[in-house]
């Protein structure tokens, strides 16, 4: 079943945008990605723009990192991080941020293995990047609904996660649970300071909100998102239930941060009413010290509860 309702083609980016752009860096987290992962490759490299590209794999039984070494480009601009068992799509991308950093690359992109996000739009990323965004993300809702074979309960369920992210983080983002973005380094050097926790897609959440949070730019680009071609998704129910419970925490962790910063907190955030509304809940009546003592217990509690 399809089910697309705006149509955004991918074009060719004018490559002379990207000159600020000197070395960009594809990172491809893989499991099990034998049926793409070479094709997807192939797709980067045909790209107007030289793009290098790190493969960080979970030693995937099907032989995705011995179909990663036998590319022609392997150990020139396609490199592996192949590590000793699955470790999930958070750690595999702090990973590779941290090789990124060390190896001198500029800008990273996140993108999924499996022709979800479209090879063709990484030029689009990059152009934004380079006319000055410090992220840009490909957003599968900022005009209307792209997405493309998804069954309703699965476009159901994706758009209630971003409703419910932005209800509690404030992030005024159309797609805060998007896979696609192109990171500049000054913010991944950053990131990399936070406590960024989640293993799973809860990531891609938290790399939003630390950026946002530290007033970087961010900035929206229309895809169309289509579900993969071949190969089984990743996402389960366990990974629904840490992304659930690491947005609560992001939550209330605001509730008593922004206390500090009540001038730089948007007004239309919901947790504005919450914390300084003119009829505040009975938190506002704790002191500092009490709210942050009973927020950082319930989010002990949570994270115990994630871990049993």
């Amino acid at each position: 079943m399809n089910h697309v309702h705006s149509s955004i083609s991918s074009v060719s980016t004018d490559t002379k945008g990207l000159k600020k752009i000197q070395r960009p860096l594809v990172i491809l987290p893989t499991f099990n990605e034998v049926e793409n992962i070479f094709q997807i490759l192939e797709a980067i490299e045909e790209l107007p723009v030289r793009i290098s590209v790190l493969v960080v794999d979970d030693s995937s039984p099907d032989g995705t990192a011995e179909m990663v070494t036998n590319h022609p480009s392997f150990d020139k601009n396609i490199f592996l991080l192949k590590r000793p068992m699955k470790s999930g799509l958070g750690s595999a991308y702090r990973e590779g941020f941290q090789w990124a950093l060390k190896n001198g690359y500029d800008v990273c992109l996140q993108m999924d293995s499996d022709f979800s996000h479209n090879p063709n739009d990484i030029p689009r990323l990059l152009k934004a990047v380079s006319d000055g965004a410090d992220i840009a993300i490909g957003s599968r809702y900022l005009n209307g609904i792209s997405v493309v074979n998804w069954p309703l309960h699965r476009l159901f369920l994706s758009l209630w996660a971003g409703a419910y992210t932005r209800f509690l983080t404030g992030m005024p983002f159309s797609d805060p649970t998007a896979g696609f973005s192109a990171i500049h380094r000054k913010v991944l050097k950053k990131l990399v300071n936070h406590n960024i926790s989640s293993d799973g897609y809860g990531f891609l959440i938290e790399t939003k909100y630390f950026a946002w949070k530290d007033g970087f730019s961010i900035k929206e680009l229309p895809i169309v998102f289509t579900e993969r071609r071949d190969g089984q998704s990743k996402l389960n129910f366990s990974i629904k239930v840490q992304s659930a419970i690491r947005v609560i925490q992001l939550g209330l962790g605001r509730i008593w941060d922004l206390n500090a910063h009540k001038e730089r907190v948007p007004t239309n955030c919901p947790l504005y009413d919450f914390t300084f509304g003119e009829n505040p809940h009975h938190i506002q009546s704790l002191t500092a010290e009490h709210r942050k003592e009973r927020t950082e217990r319930l989010i002990m509690s949570l994270s115990h509860d994630e871990r049993s």
